[in-house]
């Protein structure tokens, strides 16, 4: 039974790192889409095509920047690149990513329920062959 306690660590690993790692990361991409949404509709709304803005350049050290055309903006499309697009593209962009963050989080989600599943299956295969009490079994375990 020592092969079940390893995979349970090893499925508890992974759903610490699903929980401590990648659902923060997914709140910060979806807060941060949210976010560059809501700055995109409130220019269109207002009509503004110049912006005077603050623009943090690491360590909380802020510039002030002045962008003379709000048309084209560039936005982060991963790992260090950014790519120009216009209003209705970035929009789109923010949209289809939102999406795709979504069915990663509900990928690695279901990756854990199988992962559980099979070592449930192996351990029951293991107390059938041991032919070890289901009740027996089902009572020393804390997982």
């Amino acid at each position: 039974m020592e092969g079940e306690y390893v995979k349970m660590e090893k499925v508890h690993k992974f759903e610490e790192f699903v929980d401590r790692r990648l659902k923060p990361d997914l709140v910060n991409a979806m807060a941060e889409s949210s976010d560059l949404k809501r700055n995109i509709q409130m220019l269109e709304s207002n009509g503004l095509t110049r912006l005077r803005t603050m623009v943090n350049l690491g360590s909380e050290v802020y510039v002030q920047a002045d962008v003379p055309d709000t048309h084209h903006i560039f936005v982060d499309i991963g790992l260090g690149f950014y790519a120009e697009f216009t209003w209705s593209e970035a929009l789109q962009f923010i949209s289809t990513k939102e999406k795709a963050l979504s069915r990663q989080a509900e990928d690695y989600t279901r990756q854990i329920a199988n992962i559980k599943a099979q070592i449930k299956l192996v351990c029951e295969g293991i107390r059938e062959l041991l032919n070890i009490p289901a009740d027996v079994h089902g009572s020393g375990s804390k997982h």
